[in-house]
């Protein structure tokens, strides 16, 4: 039994040295890519936001066109029945 309470306290004091070591190391090494993360998704909300845009101003060119397609058969046709 002391056997066995030995080895888990070697093992946590084992543990708590390599996760004192461990944590600088992970902490150094993920910080820039949660960065480059946060950058790409920034990136591609501006894109998505330009592709939505040019989706839009290409919808409105369109309902324009159609207006004024419908404008001047109305105003051919009072044109023509005069």
């Amino acid at each position: 039994m002391l056997d066995r309470q030995a080895e888990k306290w070697i093992v946590g004091a084992a543990l708590a040295v390599a996760a004192s070591t461990l944590v600088p190391i992970l902490k150094s090494t993920w910080k820039p890519l949660v960065e480059d993360g946060v950058q790409t998704g920034s990136g591609l909300t501006d894109k998505i936001k330009y592709a939505v845009q040019v989706a839009r101003d290409e919808i409105e060119d369109i309902v324009a066109e159609a207006q004024f397609e419908r404008m001047k058969r109305r105003l051919d046709q009072e044109i023509a029945s005069e």
